[in-house]
């Protein structure tokens, strides 16, 4: 079975993305970046989604970074409860978990467990890139014993989630995302387009999900219930958006990608209006060298299995 190490802002979407990695990786751990919700509530979702998958093997959970790589003092990034609800899981406010995060950081674990496994981890990226180009940061060595980085943010020349021109992730914290972009340690991105395109569940999907009668598919509906509104009222999408699902899926299962091109990709850090911004240059216009293979097309009714297997098996 294939190492992984997800690194995430755990609310919404991400606990199913941590669901379908347990499903179908051996999860080495899981990393805690500033996000979604409030730090804390974070670590506190990942705790809880680890309990409902019931893995046989301990998954750690480590805390990162709180805040991006540029802010100072008592600033803070932009979190989204209106998305998630004030728990980032549909305000459910499950109890807390028995399993307790662990002592170290978690871009020392991030260097410690790639140095131990030198080109065995790939690493799942459904946050800010914070944590990551952290660990790069601190130890560049890391480069060259990761095999592949794949990455939920951005857009390919498509609206954004956050802002029109920016995706959340990489709005978050834009100087972590291109220090990682630039790394050099091959990358697949599925953006904010791929996830509007090909992985929204409507009615009749959640129909099929509830179904199910599982655990699994009972905890899918309970932290959905936010995101299914302000979907509707804001994004203006009929359903459900699974794009960090939709991303360790992929990573799972590289056949459902019907269509992927390389080209290069660079993101704005300073813009007034589009700080956050990420340039695909289809037409290689820069004459740049690709550095990100990009997904274009996805299999949606295969995805859709996916996780319909993932949250039966959640019994």
């Amino acid at each position: 079975m294939r190492k992984v190490i997800i690194d995430t802002d755990t609310a919404g979407d991400d606990t199913i993305a941590l669901l379908t990695a347990l499903h179908h990786f051996k999860v080495e751990g899981v990393t805690i970046t500033g996000g979604n919700v409030d730090f804390n509530q974070e670590v506190e979702n990942a705790l809880y989604t680890i309990q409902v998958a019931s893995p046989k093997e301990y998954v750690p959970v480590y805390k990162g970074y709180e805040v991006p790589m540029t802010i100072t003092g008592n600033e803070h990034h932009q979190t989204v409860e209106d998305v998630h609800g004030s728990d980032g899981m549909g305000d459910a406010f499950f109890e807390k978990a028995t399993q307790r995060p662990e002592a170290g950081h978690a871009i020392d674990f991030i260097i410690e467990k790639v140095k131990a496994n030198p080109g065995e981890i790939a690493l799942l990226a459904i946050a800010p890139l914070t944590n990551i180009a952290m660990a790069i940061k601190k130890d560049p060595t890391i480069i060259a014993d990761i095999p592949h980085i794949y990455i939920m943010g951005g857009t390919n020349n498509s609206l954004g989630n956050i802002t029109p021109a920016a995706e959340y992730n990489f709005y978050v914290d834009p100087e972590a995302a291109r220090i990682v972009l630039h790394s050099g340690i091959p990358i697949t991105m599925v953006g904010w387009d791929m996830c509007t395109k090909y992985s929204i569940m409507d009615e009749e999907d959640h129909q099929d999900i509830e179904k199910l009668a599982t655990a699994g598919s009972d905890f899918f509906i309970k932290i959905n219930k936010v995101v299914l509104k302000f979907n509707k009222e804001v994004h203006r999408l009929n359903g459900t958006t699974h794009p960090d699902t939709l991303l360790v899926a992929i990573a799972a299962n590289e056949s459902l990608m019907n269509a992927l091109n390389h080209y290069y990709v660079d993101i704005e850090t300073r813009g007034e209006l589009t700080r956050g911004y990420n340039m695909v240059d289809i037409n290689n216009r820069t004459g740049k060298i690709p550095n990100v293979r990009v997904c274009e097309v996805v299999d949606r009714e295969g995805f859709k299995e996916v996780l319909l297997d993932v949250l039966r098996a959640i019994e």
